[in-house]
């Protein structure tokens, strides 16, 4: 089985902010990929929404944790228990405000660069060996200028910006999963 984990916070307050990148990607996950995902339903046990698929032979687990982004590992920490996940098997997307608008990366077994949500996961799971897609959320006129970051990324997308999510980045940087 194979886990992937969108980062954000629950809520229509909290929809379209930037924090709320990795919701933006698995719902583009959900919609673009070949293969029919079940509608989202409520993991009780694991306090998350979740969609899955069969792709390939191999159960492909979307999730959207519904504790807050700070807080993230509990829930992906209680999926991977039940479902008996190895950590090679996680994938998290989430947001990067170290990373320029319109660029992504993606990595394995790397540090939380101070990632809240990424912090809470690796202390759940006890590893940081899982992969990650870091989407970059910063502005590239506002990038690398002094500006207060918690509030930024609680900042909506813009409507061009989330065109350019739809049609550019996440195409690109999710092709694995969508083709």
């Amino acid at each position: 089985m194979k886990l992937i984990v969108g980062l954000g916070n629950p809520g229509i307050k909290y929809e379209k902010t930037r924090h709320n990148v990795g919701f933006l990607a698995v719902d583009y996950i959900k919609n673009h990929v070949k293969y029919d995902f079940s509608e989202w339903k409520t993991n009780s046990r694991t306090n998350s929404l979740i969609s899955d698929a069969i792709l390939d032979d191999r159960k492909v687990v979307l999730i959207k944790p519904q504790t807050f982004m700070n807080n993230s590992g509990a829930s992906v920490s209680a999926f991977t228990r039940m479902f008996d996940i190895n950590h090679e098997d996680v994938i998290v997307i989430h947001d990067d405000v170290d990373i320029e608008f319109g660029k992504f990366k993606q990595q394995t077994g790397r540090g939380t660069a101070g990632h809240n949500g990424v912090q809470s996961i690796v202390e759940h799971l006890k590893t940081k060996d899982f992969s990650r897609i870091r989407i970059g959320i910063w502005p590239k006129e506002l990038y690398k200028n002094k500006v207060d970051t918690a509030n930024f990324v609680l900042k909506n997308f813009s409507n061009d910006e989330l065109e350019t999510l739809e049609e550019e980045i996440f195409p690109e940087a999710l092709k694995n999963f969508i083709s």
